[in-house]
C-alpha cells in the first residue's frame, strides 16, 4: 500500500516516526503572550488558581455521592477508592484554594519598592514573577542596576505580591566588565 507521494510506508510507521524540530507547535496561551503587545503588561493574577479549586471539589462530591448512593449492591463498580479519591480531591482542592493568591503589586509597585530598598540611582531594571514556599505566595524578583555608564552597583529585591513588602534585598558593587563595551 502506498500513500500520495508514493511512499509504502504504512500508517502506524509514520505515527511513530520521530518528530524534527520543524514538527513541534508549542505556544503560549493568549492571556500570556507578550510578543508583539502594545502597551502596559498585565500579569495575570494568582487567584485564578482558585477555578481549579471548585473543580476538584465537585469532582469530589460526584465520587463520594457515587461511593454512598451505590456501596450496599455487591458486587460493586464503585468502590471504596471512589470514596478514598473524593477525600484526596478535597484535600487538593483545598491546597489550589489557599495557594490562589490575589496578586495586589503589580511589577511597577514592586520595582517602586526595590528601588527604596536599595538606596542608589537605578538605571535599567527587570521584574520576574516567582513563587516562594510551600503554599506559593507569590514574590516580585527585581533586579537593578545603578543609572551610571557602567553601572557600578547592582542589586537584587524580592517583593511580596500580595502585601508589597521587602523579603529580601542584596546590593553589591558591579563586578561585571563591560569596558570592552
Amino acid at each position: 500500500m502506498t500513500d500520495d507521494d508514493g511512499d509504502a510506508r504504512g500508517d502506524d510507521e509514520r505515527r511513530t516516526a520521530p518528530l524534527s524540530d520543524d514538527d513541534i507547535r508549542d505556544a503560549l496561551p493568549e492571556d500570556l503572550d507578550a510578543a508583539g503587545y502594545v502597551g502596559p503588561y498585565l500579569f495575570p493574577n494568582n487567584n485564578r488558581r482558585k477555578i481549579p479549586a471548585f473543580i476538584y471539589w465537585t469532582l469530589a462530591v460526584i465520587c463520594i455521592g457515587l461511593w454512598v448512593a451505590t456501596r450496599s449492591d455487591p458486587p460493586a463498580i464503585v468502590n471504596v477508592g471512589f470514596l478514598w479519591a473524593g477525600i484526596g480531591l478535597i484535600l487538593v482542592g483545598i491546597y489550589s484554594f489557599v495557594a490562589g493568591w490575589d496578586l495586589d503589586v503589580d511589577e511597577r509597585d514592586a520595582l517602586v519598592a526595590a528601588v527604596a530598598e536599595v538606596g542608589f540611582p537605578v538605571g535599567h531594571a527587570s521584574a520576574q514573577m516567582g513563587w516562594r514556599g510551600l503554599l506559593s505566595r507569590p514574590t516580585w524578583r527585581i533586579l537593578l542596576y545603578s543609572a551610571e555608564d557602567p553601572p557600578t552597583k547592582r542589586g537584587l529585591v524580592l517583593v511580596d505580591g500580595v502585601d508589597g513588602s521587602i523579603v529580601e534585598g542584596f546590593v553589591e558593587d558591579n563586578p561585571e566588565d563591560w569596558s570592552e563595551l
